[in-house]
């Protein structure tokens, strides 16, 4: 049990005249455990683009000639490029958000202020993760029905097959799609989750204090 933990227990044994001074040792330790929590949002997010950066940077080294000539005849060079660009844009201002989202939380005296910034860095996780499982399904969706319209092997294979054996290899590639995105966002539960879980309980502490 922490400091806080022990003072929130002693808090709710006090008398209602005795409540204000622990209300303002509480507040204190509510917002600096808010602010740590922001700051470990803020760090996980450099260290994933970190991540992705390594992963694009040394993965083609790994490639064989024929995986590449696939890769060059689902996304042309250009395409391929411009879309590793936005994704890291898109990772460069939730970093940002999270920086300004974090600042937000250290600077601010105010517990109304601190409910604020909390709610916005729990919405800007959310969005994030949301964007994310989009992408995939977006990514994999467009990769699958270029390659059937544009890759002669795999025209080829596909030109055999009957209606009816369309419509279940469709839905076994839906599967596929659906588990691989579930993985992502259990990986985004555990990476993220757990903070955030802490970051409301603040929050709901914070609601009880304003009470």
């Amino acid at each position: 049990m922490d400091e806080l933990d022990i003072l929130k227990k002693d808090w709710n044994k006090e008398k209602p005249e005795h409540k204000k001074l622990s209300t303002q040792d509480i507040y204190p330790m509510l917002h600096k455990k808010s602010s740590s929590i922001a700051k470990t949002l803020f760090y996980i997010s450099i260290a994933e683009l970190v991540f992705w950066i390594l992963i694009n940077t040394i993965t083609p080294y790994f490639y064989s000639d024929e995986y590449k000539t696939n890769l060059d005849t689902l996304f042309n060079e250009h395409l391929f490029t411009a879309i590793t660009i936005f994704s890291y844009l898109v990772i460069i201002l939730f970093i940002y958000l999270l920086f300004k989202a974090q600042k937000s939380i250290s600077a601010t005296d105010s517990a109304k202020k601190l409910m604020e910034s909390i709610l916005n860095t729990r919405k800007i996780i959310k969005f994030y993760v949301i964007y994310n499982l989009v992408m995939i399904f977006i990514t994999f969706l467009v990769a699958m029905v270029y390659g059937i319209n544009h890759d002669p092997k795999i025209s080829s294979k596909f030109s055999h097959y009957s209606d009816k054996q369309l419509f279940f290899i469709i839905l076994f590639s839906m599967v596929v799609i659906g588990v691989f995105m579930l993985v992502i966002w259990l990986f985004y539960k555990l990476l993220y989750g757990l903070l955030l879980k802490r970051l409301n309980q603040n929050y709901k502490e914070l609601k009880k204090l304003e009470v």
